[in-house]
């Protein structure tokens, strides 16, 4: 067992899916009181180890040691639709306690839930003004919040809660630049132990430390985001200068090695034929063949050993290099005319047309309606070739395997074809055969968009809402890049503002208030 200390100490964690494929392999580290920052490619098993953490994952092997309760805001909690928001906030149960007694039950059950927590109302109520949620939140479901909304709701709950230990899983998913700040602040201010996962650069600068989770192993630096990355850059520049190093130096120890044998069989060769001559006593000559057998030998042994060291130091230093797989978004060419209307976005006063190919974005402060909007455009669209990707990611079969999801959208298409079509999104081997709600945020999207690039015929519209949640850096600059070269239209939500400018839309609405205006 580890001696060592903190507020979440992982000793030689273990965890597998179902299937037996490991998901992480005796991850060790220590999580301290202040706030760290876990980053990590989308499926590194970030979300598995919060999970581990809190207790919802039992590790097959090793421990986890945490200081007192463990909150976790998850991941997917935008998904279960039905569920009251009162329990997000963590008041159900005491809710539930108040009413049994102010409808005249005395049971001392109820007493006992309730303890010294007469207030919870009024306290949840303030906790939700404060977060800028409606007031009638309380009376509401998670399917009837925007997704901003929800996971606003699940963050004031932990606040209610006060543990010990929180943990955060892409927190910022969904919010808007309002909600962010507040966020943000709130993160500045938590006391306790506070593990965030997130692709918000803004978020990971507020960290202390920096965890990454890369390769099965878990390594922990003193500071935030950015220090993070110009540390690993450094270390990759020596790694990479490391490398060129020793294979110059291999290059050359095997040079030399082919000079020395050269120069051996050069001088066996003299010996043979000063031997065939007679031009030294027979005795003479052997004794200088075995005294040059002798030489050679060392000879031989002292290059290919400094040949070894020098390829095995090679070796080592390109083990240091990363050479990390990036996915492949290779949109279809619909090839639309530049005058063909695809859809039309309506507001109260005027309407816009999306046109050809033509990016246009929407953007506006949760709960404004911009889901509900961007359905409306899918509904009466100009096109039946829509291609509609929804924030919540729910038009997946959970229970199904990944190639599955994607089959049932391509039946003609062989599976073999449907293999190759994953594995250019890093959906391989049994991950593409695991059920999709065992799969990270990041892999479910992929699965998504997978499904929206076997269309035949292709869209000639795709309409993306929030598609940046959970994605990390390196895949929200392959889909920058795709929707770059897309020749349909594009109509994107999106919080995400440097997204959206790199996006450089013709059209730009925002939805506040009820009303929807160009920008």
């Amino acid at each position: 067992m580890s001696t060592l200390t903190g507020a979440v100490v992982l000793d030689r964690v273990s965890y597998a899916w179902p299937d037996g494929t490991p998901a992480l392999d005796e991850v060790s580290g220590v999580f301290g009181s202040g706030r760290t920052g876990l980053v990590g490619r989308n499926g590194s098993g970030k979300t598995t180890l919060l999970h581990l953490i809190h207790g919802d994952l039992t590790p097959r092997g090793g421990t986890v040691t945490t200081r007192g309760d463990v909150a976790l805001l998850p991941q997917r909690l935008t998904l279960d639709v039905a569920r009251p928001v009162t329990e997000l906030l963590g008041v159900a149960e005491i809710l539930a306690a108040l009413r049994a007694v102010e409808n005249g039950d005395p049971s001392a059950h109820w007493f006992d839930i309730i303890g010294d927590d007469w207030d919870v109302q009024a306290r949840a109520e303030a906790a939700c003004a404060d977060a800028g949620l409606p007031p009638d939140v309380l009376g509401r479901r998670v399917g009837e919040l925007s997704g901003g909304e929800a996971v606003l709701a699940a963050i004031t709950g932990i606040r209610l809660r006060g543990a010990p230990v929180t943990l955060l899983d892409e927190p910022t998913n969904n919010l808007d630049i309002d909600a962010r700040r507040r966020l943000h602040d709130l993160v500045s201010r938590w006391r306790g132990a506070l593990i965030v996962v997130s692709h918000d650069l803004a978020l990971l600068e507020q960290m202390d430390e920096t965890a990454e989770l890369y390769d099965g192993a878990l390594t922990t630096f003193g500071g935030p985001y950015s220090a993070w990355r110009a540390h690993l850059e450094d270390e990759q520049d020596a790694a990479r200068q490391d490398e060129r190093t020793a294979a110059q130096a291999a290059k050359r120890e095997k040079r030399q090695r082919i000079e020395a044998e050269t120069k051996l069989a050069h001088r066996a060769a003299t010996g043979r034929k000063a031997e065939q001559e007679k031009r030294v006593p027979k005795i003479v000559a052997r004794a200088r063949k075995a005294a040059a057998e002798v030489s050679a030998g060392r000879l031989r042994t002292e290059v290919r050993d400094k040949e070894s060291l020098a390829r095995a130091a090679q070796d080592a230093a390109g083990r240091r290099i990363r050479s990390d797989d990036s996915i492949r978004i290779d949109l279809p060419d619909p090839d639309v005319p530049a005058s063909r209307r695809l859809a039309t976005v309506a507001g109260d006063e005027r309407e816009w047309i999306i046109q050809g190919p033509e990016r246009v974005a929407l953007t506006g402060p949760n709960g404004s309606g911009k889901t509900t909007l961007i359905k409306r455009v899918v509904a009466t669209a100009h096109t039946d070739r829509v291609a509609y990707l929804p924030q919540r990611l729910d038009g997946l079969d959970d229970a199904a395997s990944a190639i599955a999801n994607v089959a049932a959208v391509a039946p003609h298409v062989p599976d073999a074809e449907l293999r190759n079509r994953l594995a250019r999104f890093l959906l391989r081997g049994a991950t593409a055969e695991r059920p999709v709600r065992e799969l990270s945020g990041g892999e479910r999207f992929r699965v998504s968009l997978a499904r929206m690039l076997l269309a035949d015929p292709p869209p000639q519209l795709l309409v993306l809402d929030e598609p940046t949640n959970n994605l990390d850096l390196d895949t929200v600059d392959q889909l920058v890049d795709a929707l770059a070269a897309y020749r349909g239209g594009v109509l994107v939500v999106s919080h995400d503002d440097a997204f959206v400018a790199r996006l450089h839309p013709a059209l730009r609405l925002e939805l506040r208030d009820g009303r929807l205006t160009q920008m």
